[in-house]
């Protein structure tokens, strides 16, 4: 989902505010988003998805990039929610970016 964005991005697609906003590549002879490129997009603290909320507002949905059926996925409307949706996100899909 993260790739999805940036790739979006890159061939000009509209898209709303995200962790990654203004990202783009150009994708390595296998095909695939620059692991830098990748990393930009990612959120990996509750702190750095604080910092990224003041910059994007809210309402937020912090979504782990893999998971499915639901998990993965939570809405948060201000800071404190955020930061139990991060952490409720980074344990129940463990390993997944965020």
């Amino acid at each position: 989902k993260i790739a999805a964005n940036i790739l979006a991005q890159t061939a000009k697609v509209p898209s709303i505010p995200w962790s990654g906003d203004g990202l783009t590549c150009q994708l390595t002879e296998e095909g695939t988003i620059p692991e830098d490129i990748f990393n930009k997009a990612m959120v990996t603290s509750a702190e750095e998805a604080c910092a990224r909320a003041e910059k994007i507002g809210f309402p937020i949905m912090v979504k782990a990039s893999e998971g499915g059926g639901g998990k993965g996925i939570r809405k948060a409307t201000n800071m404190e929610e955020l930061k139990v949706a991060f952490t409720n996100v980074f344990t129940e899909v463990p390993g997944s970016p965020i």
